[in-house]
């Protein structure tokens, strides 16, 4: 058997809030979870499982690995995510290919929303259709 990539855990002090933040941004709902632990998603599901267990330290430093969150329009999704209690760290960058915003959830964990151009002329393209 390959090797399956199954899912994303993220150390939190309170799980229940980063995964509300998380649920409501990828409109993934919570499944079954240990206590004191929210998963989003389930086992076998076609997107990884993103796991929030509980820790008594905050995070120190900076985290080396990201989530990257693919959105139509970078302006409303960051609009969106402050609306959930995330942040704009501030930090942005034009490619030729898109732009990336990184931004942050409730606990100050740090990923990118990426948008991507020939993905919003996809679907542009489409709804002309």
């Amino acid at each position: 058997m390959a090797n399956v990539w199954s899912g994303v855990t993220i150390d939190c002090l309170d799980p229940e809030r980063v995964a509300r933040f998380w649920s409501a941004l990828l409109g993934r709902e919570p499944g079954p979870s240990p206590a004191g632990w929210v998963y989003l998603g389930e086992r076998g599901d076609a997107q990884p499982r993103l796991v929030f267990q509980p820790v008594p330290e905050p995070r120190a430093g900076k985290v080396r690995m990201h989530l990257d969150v693919t959105v139509e329009d970078i302006d409303e999704a960051v609009t969106t995510i402050i609306g959930l209690g995330g942040r704009n760290t501030g930090e942005r960058h034009d490619y030729d290919e898109g732009v990336v915003v990184v931004m942050a959830d409730p606990e100050n964990h740090e990923f990118c929303l990426v948008q991507y151009y020939d993905l919003m002329a996809e679907v542009a393209d489409s709804a002309g259709d």
